[in-house]
C-alpha cells in the first residue's frame, strides 16, 4: 500500500512542477507585464520603472526560480491590482469556491448514483432510456444557459432562492445545481455500467440463491464493487468544478477564487492568475491522490498493480 502511494506521490510532484512552469510561461507570453501594470497611458519611463521595481528586467529563469522558491514558502507575491499579498486574497476567497464545489458534488452524487442504480436494475426498459436521455441533456446543456434559466424561474418568478451572493446557505443552491449538472452524466453512466456488470456476476447469483434481500444484494454487494470507478471520477469532477466555477461565480456574483481569477485576467494581475492556477492544480492533484488511495482500499488488487 505504501509503495503504491509513493509512486502516485512522485507522479503528482512531477505534475505540480509542470504546472508551475506552464503557468509562469503562459503569463509571460501573454505580453509585457511592465506595460500591463503601468497602464495604457504610461510613458516609457513609467514602464522602465515598473520593470525594475517588479524585477521584470531579470532573466526569465531567475524570475521563475525566485517565484517558485517564494511560492514553496507560502509567499505568492503581491497583487498589482489590490496592492495586497496574493496569499491573503486567495485565503479570503477560497472558502466560497470550496463550499460551492462540495455543494455541487453532493448534489451530483445524490442524484447520479440512485438514478444509475435504478437504470441498471431496469436495463433496456423505457425507464432506463429516459434516465440516459436526462444524462445526455445534462452533458449537452451549457452552464451559462442553465444559470439564466434557474435565475429566471427560481429567483425572479418564484422567488424561492437568492440569485446572487452567499449571505445565507441558500445562496449556494442554484450555483451548486448548475455545477452538479456538469458532473451528473459521467457519474450516472459509470454507476449504471458498474452496476450492470456487478449484477451479472457469479457472486450476485450466489447471493440471490442464498435468499438475500434485494436491498442487501444491491447496496451491500453490487454497489460496493460498482463504486470504485465512481470514486475516481467524483474526485476528478470536483477538481473540474473548482477550476470551472469561474462562469458560475461571475453570473451569481459569488466572490470566490474563480471570480478573483476573472478579475485578475481582465486587469492583467498575473501574480494572482499564476497563484490561482497553481492552487487549483494542487487541489486537483490532492483529490486524485485521495481517489487512488480510496480505490486501493476498496480493491486490494490495485496495491500490487
Amino acid at each position: 500500500m505504501l509503495r503504491f502511494l509513493l509512486r502516485r506521490l512522485a507522479l503528482a510532484i512531477l505534475v505540480c512542477l509542470t504546472v508551475l512552469v506552464v503557468s509562469f510561461t503562459l503569463t509571460r507570453l501573454s505580453g509585457d507585464l511592465a506595460v500591463a501594470i503601468a497602464g495604457p497611458n504610461a510613458t516609457p519611463e513609467d514602464v522602465t520603472i515598473n520593470r525594475k521595481n517588479y524585477g521584470l528586467d531579470r532573466p526569465l529563469t531567475v524570475q521563475f526560480l525566485d517565484w517558485a522558491a517564494h511560492a514553496a514558502e507560502g509567499d505568492l507575491g503581491r497583487s498589482y491590482q489590490y496592492r495586497a499579498p496574493v496569499a491573503d486574497l486567495v485565503r479570503d476567497r477560497l472558502p466560497v469556491t470550496l463550499t460551492l464545489g462540495l455543494t455541487g458534488l453532493v448534489i451530483a452524487l445524490l442524484t447520479a448514483i440512485p438514478l444509475g442504480v435504478l437504470a441498471a436494475m431496469r436495463e433496456g426498459t423505457l425507464l432506463d432510456r429516459g434516465i440516459m436521455l436526462v444524462a445526455l441533456l445534462g452533458q449537452a446543456m451549457p452552464s451559462f444557459w442553465l444559470c439564466l434559466v434557474l435565475i429566471i424561474w427560481f429567483g425572479l418568478k418564484l422567488q424561492w432562492l437568492p440569485i446572487s451572493g452567499v449571505d445565507t446557505w441558500q445562496g449556494y443552491i442554484l450555483p451548486g445545481i448548475v455545477l452538479a449538472f456538469s458532473a451528473i452524466p459521467a457519474l450516472m453512466r459509470l454507476t449504471r455500467a458498474g452496476m450492470i456488470d456487478a449484477l451479472a456476476s457469479d457472486y450476485i447469483r450466489t447471493a440471490r440463491a442464498k435468499g438475500l434481500s434485494l436491498a442487501s444484494i444491491v447496496l451491500k454487494h453490487a454497489l460496493r464493487n460498482a463504486a470504485m470507478p465512481v470514486v475516481s471520477i467524483a474526485a476528478v469532477q470536483l477538481g473540474f468544478m473548482l477550476g470551472g466555477s469561474i462562469v458560475i461565480e461571475t453570473i451569481f456574483a459569488l466572490h470566490g477564487i474563480g471570480y478573483l481569477a476573472w478579475e485578475s485576467i481582465l486587469k492583467s494581475d498575473f501574480p494572482v492568475v499564476q497563484s490561482v492556477v497553481l492552487l487549483l492544480a494542487l487541489i486537483y492533484i490532492a483529490l486524485t491522490l485521495l481517489a487512488d488511495a480510496m480505490n486501493a482500499v476498496l480493491d486490494p488488487r490495485l496495491r500490487t498493480a
